[in-house]
C-alpha cells in the first residue's frame, strides 16, 4: 500500500495559518474596539459547540465507528456542521480514522504518533500527502447524503461554515464580528481540539485497558476534546459509544448520544459489557 509522502499542502497551510492569524490578532482587536454583544456570544458558543460535537459525536462515533444508529435528520446535521469544521468530508474523515485504528502506531497510520507530537497533531495535514482508499467505508457510501457531501464538500463547508454564520451575524449585529469570532476563532479552537485526539491522547496519560497501543486516558485530554481523551478505552473498545466509561468521566459526546437515545432520535447504542471491561483491566494489571 502507498505510504504517506512529504509534500507541502499549500491550501491547508494558507487556510489554517490565515484562520490562526485572524484568531490571534483579529479577535483581541475586535473585542477591544467593539466588545461582544449577546447575539455574537450566542452565535459563537452555538457554532463552536455544534461543529465540535459534529466531529466527535458525528464524524467519529457515528460515521467512523457506527456506535449508534440515527435517522436522516441526524445524519444531515452531522454532515452540515461537520463540514463547517473544515476537517474534510465525513466519508474521507471516517476512512482515514478507520485506517488509523487498523494500523495504529505503524507507517500506515495516517497520524502515527511515533513520527512525533507535531506530526500527529497537524504536520500530517500540512506537510504530508496521505494516501486515501475508500474500500473501508463502503457501508457509508450507501448513503446518498454522505456521498453528496463528499462530492460537493467545498460547497457544503463554505455554506455551513462561512456563509451561514456570517449571514446570521449580519442580521443580528455585525458580519465582521461573526467572521472573526464564529468563523476564524471558532475554526481554530474546534480544529485544534480535534487534533489533540491524535497528539495529546496518544502522548499523555495511562493505559489501563490496553498496553499494546499508544492511546492513553487523561482527564485533561477529555476536557480538550469533548470526552475523546479517554482514548485507551476507546482504542480497546472502539465500537462503544462511550469514551469516558465511568459516570463521572467528562464526556459530553456520550451524554449527547445518550440524550438522543432517550428522546428517540438515536437507537441501538453499542455498550461494552462490564465483564469485558473488567477483564481488560485485569489483563493489563497482570502484565505489569
Amino acid at each position: 500500500m502507498e505510504q504517506p509522502r512529504s509534500k507541502n499542502r499549500w491550501g491547508s497551510i494558507v487556510f489554517i495559518s490565515a484562520a490562526t492569524l485572524v484568531t490571534v490578532l483579529g479577535a483581541p482587536w475586535y473585542i477591544h474596539t467593539h466588545g461582544i454583544s449577546r447575539a455574537e456570544a450566542a452565535l459563537f458558543i452555538f457554532y463552536t459547540a455544534a461543529t465540535s460535537l459534529a466531529i466527535t459525536v458525528g464524524y467519529h462515533r457515528y460515521l467512523a465507528h457506527t456506535t449508534f444508529k440515527a435517522g436522516p435528520i441526524v445524519r444531515f446535521l452531522v454532515l452540515f456542521f461537520g463540514a463547517a469544521a473544515f476537517e474534510q468530508s465525513g466519508l474521507k474523515w471516517a476512512s482515514q480514522h478507520r485506517k488509523h485504528h487498523q494500523f495504529v502506531d505503524t507507517d500506515r497510520d495516517p497520524y502515527n504518533i511515533k513520527r512525533g507530537f507535531f506530526y500527529a497533531h497537524i504536520g500530517w495535514i500540512l506537510f504530508w500527502k496521505q494516501p486515501v482508499s475508500y474500500e473501508n467505508v463502503k457501508d457509508l457510501q450507501k448513503s446518498r447524503l454522505v456521498t453528496h457531501q463528499h462530492a460537493n464538500y467545498l460547497g457544503w463547508s463554505l455554506g455551513s461554515g462561512v456563509f451561514v454564520p456570517v449571514l446570521i451575524g449580519g442580521l443580528t449585529g455585525s458580519w465582521l464580528g461573526a467572521f472573526i469570532l464564529s468563523v476564524a476563532t471558532r475554526l481554530t479552537l474546534v480544529q485544534h481540539s480535534a487534533f489533540f485526539i491524535n497528539s495529546f491522547a496518544h502522548t499523555f496519560g495511562s493505559r489501563p485497558y490496553d498496553t499494546s497501543s499508544s492511546a492513553k486516558d487523561h482527564w485533561l485530554g477529555a476536557v480538550l476534546t469533548n470526552g475523546e481523551g479517554y482514548h485507551n478505552f476507546h482504542h480497546r473498545f472502539p465500537s462503544d459509544y462511550r469514551n469516558g466509561v465511568r459516570w463521572y468521566h467528562w464526556d459530553p459526546s456520550k451524554w449527547l448520544i445518550y440524550g438522543m437515545e432517550k428522546t428517540g432520535i438515536a437507537r441501538d447504542l453499542k455498550r461494552t459489557s462490564a465483564d469485558q471491561i473488567s477483564e481488560a483491566r485485569l489483563a493489563v494489571a497482570k502484565s505489569l
